[in-house]
């Protein structure tokens, strides 16, 4: 009879967890590598590097490989005959490995679920509670699959109850153009089909910790033997879905996915339901099983498994300071050209943004610091600092949430730019254009790469908001690229257009 110690299964979420924050799949990186070998858009290639460089960085640095570190989602399947040697409830376990590993002082994870989210949206501080997933099956062990998921890809998931004669793939593939590159792509892709809503979401979460296997299936396919209609699916998707021209980072390019995975289950007669779940270029999970002989073991990939890709900026880089910078610097400036950014650059993202748009709304003045004019602003929320880091892991959080500020931030505060990942909506965009202003993008997944670049990080108001508190960095050479010119040409629209036909052919 197995029995499973209560501080075994605590310490083992607590050591997985710290292991995938900077430890990608060797699977996932392989997969990449080979995207990057293949990438003939240079914009693209050029993101692929920087999350290849970035995630070399972090398994030698034991430092986060995205500032996002994700809400811990836990399946568990637990043997029958399984006995527990504990005093806390399952629950409580998990939720205690999740407080270790998230304020572990050698390598602090950034802390972002909020209660009361529909009220006070209270930081819990310690990322707790998990999302945990149990079932009972045959057997004397307890199996665990556990990920870490960001907020950037989960809020692009997508969920519609289809009519069985609807066309499943056509659905599938405009709902996957319409996420536009917020996900953060080049990443993996889980579909799940059918039982009921919450069944299908499911079956989509719990496909993405499978193995980066496509090219097998491929081959599996090329010798003729009989797939199965997942696996079909599979193949369509990933040829469809790369043939969207979206790319790493939503530039343009031919890797939009580098697997795709599908799950389904029986359903009703009168139903057809499909779940999309994107898995972002911080792809994080791993498996163990506890036999009640101890915590679990994870072995470490080796350094030579990931591809020998190094990063630099191009030496058509154009340097910029931002210290002195005025509206008249940026009219030159091109979509997808790349840029060093220098000097000081100040933070906000959701909760800063609406803090400052309440108070110029009611007629007062922004806190002692806070000066927008001619200045940029960087849509983050960073890891905290440790082992004399400046700040830690600093990568772009998606744009389109603040979207609906960007009037009033560039009306009425002199900002005339902003940083962050992914493309502008069309309201934003068209503050942009009427304001003369830019928008920069960094790439996502190459936080702690990024976070290189910040010499210094000073809090200067709004500290209660921890992570979504407004910093002011000084940056030396942080590469960004410009996602949307003062005349609204988007990069993010042109790129995957171009790419798209380019691929058809």
């Amino acid at each position: 009879m197995t029995v499973i110690k209560q501080d075994d299964l605590i310490q083992s979420i607590a050591d997985a967890l710290q292991f995938i924050s900077y430890y990608h799949p060797k699977d996932y990186i392989q997969a990449l590598g080979d995207a990057y070998e293949m990438e003939q858009s240079a914009p693209a290639k050029d993101a692929i590097a920087q999350i290849l460089f970035n995630s070399r960085l972090c398994a030698e640095g034991h430092r986060p490989i995205c500032q996002d570190t994700g809400i811990a989602v836990v399946f568990l399947d637990i043997g029958m005959d399984v006995q527990w040697d504990c005093n806390m409830s399952l629950d409580e376990m998990i939720n205690e490995g999740v407080r270790r590993a998230y304020t572990h002082p050698d390598n602090v994870l950034r802390a972002s679920v909020l209660a009361d989210p529909a009220g006070t949206r209270t930081n819990t501080k310690d990322n707790t509670p998990a999302i945990v997933h149990t079932r009972l099956v045959p057997g004397d062990t307890l199996k665990v699959k556990l990920a870490a998921k960001g907020g950037g890809s989960e809020n692009k998931a997508k969920f519609a109850c289809l009519n069985p004669s609807d066309d499943l793939v056509a659905w599938i593939l405009k709902s996957v153009s319409d996420m536009g590159a917020g996900w953060c792509p080049p990443g993996i892709m889980g579909v799940g089909i059918g039982g009921t809503p919450e069944k299908a979401m499911l079956l989509a979460k719990e496909s993405l910790l499978a193995p980066v296997n496509i090219q097998a299936l491929m081959q599996k396919s090329q010798q003729g033997q009989t797939l199965t209609r997942p696996e079909e699916l599979r193949l369509e998707l990933y040829e469809k879905i790369n043939a969207l021209g979206v790319g790493a980072q939503g530039l343009g390019g031919l890797t939009t996915v580098v697997d795709v995975k599908v799950l389904d289950y029986p359903t009703h007669a009168a139903s057809l339901p499909v779940a999309i779940i994107p898995n972002c270029a911080a792809t994080r999970h791993t498996h163990f099983t506890l036999d009640g002989s101890g915590p679990a073991v994870l072995t470490p990939p080796k350094l030579e498994d990931w591809p020998e890709v190094t990063w630099s900026a191009s030496p058509k880089a154009r340097h910029v300071d931002l210290n002195t910078i005025t509206q008249d610097d940026i009219q030159s400036w091109k979509p997808g050209e790349q840029l060093l950014l220098n000097g000081k650059l100040l933070t906000g993202r959701d909760a800063a943004h609406k803090r400052i748009v309440d108070t110029l709304a009611k007629g007062e003045a922004l806190p002692d610091g806070v000066n927008f004019k001619n200045r940029f602003i960087y849509y983050v929320g960073p890891v905290d600092a440790t082992k004399g880091e400046s700040v830690g892991p600093a990568g772009p959080t998606t744009s389109t949430r603040m979207d609906k500020y960007t009037e009033t931030m560039l009306a009425e505060t002199g900002l005339i730019g902003m940083v962050g990942k992914a493309e502008r909506g069309p309201i934003a965009i068209e503050s942009i254009k009427k304001h003369k202003a830019v928008y920069l993008t960094a790439v996502g997944g190459a936080a702690y790469l990024i976070s290189k670049a910040i010499e210094k990080s000073t809090v200067i108001a709004y500290e209660e908001l921890g992570m979504e508190a407004i910093y002011e960095f000084e940056v030396k050479d942080m590469p960004v690229t410009v996602g949307v010119d003062v005349h609204g040409e988007s990069v993010h629209k042109t790129g995957p257009e171009k790419w798209s036909k380019l691929i058809q052919k």
